[in-house]
Formats: C-alpha cells, structure tokens, sequence
C-alpha cells in the first residue's frame, strides 16, 4: 500500500478541511423532501465524537463485546406478487432496538449506498447480487443469509452501530424507507468531516504505517485464502450429509416397498416353506427406522450449514470487506490526491507562463486565486488520506478481533458431529434387534447376527 510517505503539507485550515472533495460524488437532496421523523441530530453526536482517553488508534473490544452489540434476523416473508413481477420481502428484526421491520431488497442496497457515503475509509460489507429473472428457491434462500450476515457485522461495527442511519434502517416502520435514508445521510457530511480526530490523523499513525499495512495486508489476504477452503470442504461435507439422509429415506422406502409387495409366489418356488413371508413382514416396517435416521442425518447437516458455513462465510465476508477496502483506499483517496497535485502543477506552469507573456493583471489575479484553492483541495486532500490511513489501522484491528471466531466454528463442528454420530449410532442400535427375524436358522429358529469381525469362512 502507498500514500503514507508523501511530501507533507501544511494543515488546511478548519474550514478547507470541512470542504468536501472536488471530485466527490454525492446524491443531491430530494426537492421537498419531508423532515425526517427520526429522532436524527442536525450535527454530529458530540458524545460519539468525544475524544476517547489514551491512544484513540487503539480498539479495545473483544469477539464476545463484538456479538454482543447486537443480533438481527432476516426471515424470508411468503412471496408477493406485484403489477408484473414477484417481489420478495424480509422480515428484519434487532434485538438492540427491539423492532420488527419488513424490508425488500432494494432497501438493503440504498442502506449500503448511505453506508459507503458516510463511511467511505470503514469495512462496508458487500450485498449479494441482485438477480431480475428466474429467482429461484435456492438463490433466494442463499440471498437471505447474505442479507442476514451483512446487517449482523454492520450492526455489531463500532462506528456504524452508533450511527442513526443503522437505528433508522432496524428500528423505522413508516412508508418510503428509502428516502428517508437518504434524508437521514445527507444532513451531515462523511465521517472524516465530523470527526474531529480527523486533522490529527497523522499524529496517531505509527512511522512504519506503511510497512505494518503491506505485512497486514498479506497476512489477510492468506487467511481468506485459507478460510475459503474450508469454507469449499465444509459445503461439500455438509451437501454430503444431506445427500446421506436422502439416501437413507430412500433406502428405507424401498425396503419398505419390498415388504409390502402383494405379488403371489407360486408353490413350487416357496417349496412350502415361509421364510419369504415372515421376511416380508419384517422389510415392511423397516422404513420407520431409516426414516429416523434420514432425519438424523438431515438435522446434523442443517446444524452444520448454521454454525459451521455460515460462520465461515460470515468471517469470509468481513475479510472480502478489508481487501475492498484497501482498493478503495489506493483507487481512490490516493488516486483524487495525485489528480489534485498534477492540476496544481498545470496551474502553476500556466501561471509562470503568463508573468513572462505580461498577461492582463485581472487574469494573473484569476490565476492566482484558483492555485490558492487547489492548495485547498490539495491540503484537504492530504488530511483525507491519512485520516483513511488512520480509519485502516482500526480496521486492521477489528479484523484480529473477530480472528477467535475460528474457536467458536471449530467447536460447532466437533459438537455437531459428536452428538449426530451419538444420535444416529442410538438408532442404529435400536434396529439391531429387530433384525434378527431376517436371519433364520434351519428349522426356522432366528440366528445371531454376525459382528463385523466375525467375516465368512472360505471354508
């Protein structure tokens, strides 16, 4: 990563570092828009912004402070239909602001637009892509736990979840949720115009910032590797579960389907003996049994599906965030800053170029005053980017918070096979004696089943 180690310049005044970029691109307000209806300040929180004793680079949290913030629900609501197209709604529910909201996807995508506005230097997680035509069962299932993982580390991120447009987007139940975000987000500028550590980012930064970010960023950029993995193996195991249980139902009904059989068997092919008979009846009700272990089977893959791939695509989500971030940083912060400095060299050369042709004094002042503004844009810039720099450092942290996630997804994992071997070996177990009638002896007494061990004689 670069941008740290550039030529200093002077601090921008107040006023040009409360400026907004040049280059900045920002929704123009709505023309007559109503007054929002949340309870919104006009200016930034003063407690939020408040500066926190010690090191205010530093984060002081933990993964369980983290959980804890909040937890949120998205559950799909039956289908409506529209004019011409199907929507699909969520019911969306915080436990912080205990509230029940219903939201369509549209809403999520204008929330994540407001996010990006307001904290364009912070891990704004990515939404799943929107999908017009043939959405089917499946994809809408998968969008729904996308939705549900990017709200949670949203609603559990430090500045975000101090922030009204989260409580505005969990807790507002009027029409028009849409521009009333944008409402909402437009009343004040992004972070880095109401924080007031924003001019004194540099102060806080480590002189080897750039360093510590290039060995960060490779170290991350390994750890999504690695987890992507085991997220591919966890599916996989879990789709092979799932397969099991299918097969095992399957399998059970056939059994169950042999059983009950009516086809006579003439008398020649019975030799008057009723094996065949006594056999049937015992198939009939076997698939009551396997049914119980396709359940258990079913049960152990859904568990494994919640608390192991969910975790690890959320964990896998919260790190795509860093990397994105870190484009966002260099393709923009850093690329607006050298845009910035060529113009200012082009003005400057304009402006040498006109004292030696004796230009008229009215467009050597014109000149003149619009070189002074870029230092403004130039100096506001530089603010911006180490305040960015400042924003990733914190960033950085969070990630390493959310690391002993890795406990908790291994823990699931162990315990979901455990008790689904524990369960499944119950029942299995169970079915033993009731096989016995299926192994009969000579004179039609029932003999004991053989133990794996036991093998067959070749003799």
């Amino acid at each position: 990563m670069t941008g740290g180690a550039m030529d200093p310049i002077p601090a921008a005044p107040a006023a040009a570092a409360a400026e907004p970029e040049a280059d900045e691109e920002a929704d123009p307000p709505a023309a007559d828009s109503p007054v929002p209806q949340v309870s919104e300040p006009k200016a930034p929180d003063s407690s939020r912004m408040q500066m926190p004793p010690g090191n205010p680079l530093l984060l002081s949290l933990t993964l369980q402070e983290l959980l804890a913030r909040d937890a949120v629900q998205v559950e799909l609501i039956p289908e409506k239909k529209g004019l011409f197209l199907k929507h699909v709604e969520y019911e969306v529910s915080s436990q912080r602001f205990k509230s029940c909201v219903y939201r369509r996807y549209n809403d999520f995508v204008v929330f994540h637009e407001m996010l990006l506005q307001k904290f364009p230097y912070r891990m704004v997680p990515a939404l799943p892509p929107k999908r017009m035509l043939g959405a089917d069962r499946e994809f809408i299932e998968a969008r729904r736990r996308a939705l549900k993982r990017f709200i949670n580390l949203v609603a559990r991120h430090p500045p975000f979840s101090e922030d009204v447009v989260l409580k505005l987007f969990l807790s507002f139940s009027g029409p028009d949720v849409q521009n009333k975000l944008k409402e909402c987000a437009q009343c004040v500028g992004d972070e880095f115009m109401n924080c007031k550590l924003a001019a004194r980012a540099k102060d806080f930064l480590p002189a080897d910032i750039q360093t510590q970010f290039a060995i960060s960023r490779e170290l991350i950029r390994n750890i999504y590797n690695s987890f992507h993995k085991l997220r591919d193996r966890a599916e996989r195991m879990v789709s092979r579960t799932i397969d099991n249980a299918a097969d095992l139902l399957i399998f059970g009904k056939e059994l169950s389907a042999l059983g009950s059989d009516t086809t006579p068997l003439p008398s020649w092919a019975t030799l008057n003996s009723s094996t065949w008979g006594s056999l049937k009846q015992a198939l009939k009700g076997l698939s009551v049994e396997f049914a119980l272990l396709a359940d258990k089977a079913a049960q152990q893959g859904k568990q494994e599906e919640n608390d192991v791939v969910e975790k690890l695509n959320l964990f896998l989500d919260l790190l795509q965030s860093y990397k994105d971030l870190c484009e966002r940083h260099e393709k923009g912060v850093l690329h607006k800053h050298q845009r910035a400095l060529h113009k200012y060299s082009l003005m400057k050369r304009q402006l040498m170029s006109a004292a030696v042709q004796n230009r008229e004094p009215e467009s050597v002042e014109q000149l003149e005053s619009r070189i002074v503004e870029q230092e403004n844009v130039i100096q506001t810039m530089e603010l911006r980017n180490y305040f960015s720099l400042y924003c990733l450092h914190q960033e950085t942290q969070l990630v390493h918070v959310y690391l002993p996630l890795t406990s908790h997804i291994l823990g699931a994992f162990v315990s979901s096979q455990i008790q689904g071997h524990k369960e499944m070996s119950k029942v299995w177990n169970d079915l033993q004696p009731k096989l016995q009638c299926l192994f009969a002896g000579p004179h039609g007494a029932p003999s004991p089943l053989r133990s794996p061990q036991d093998g067959l004689s070749p003799h």
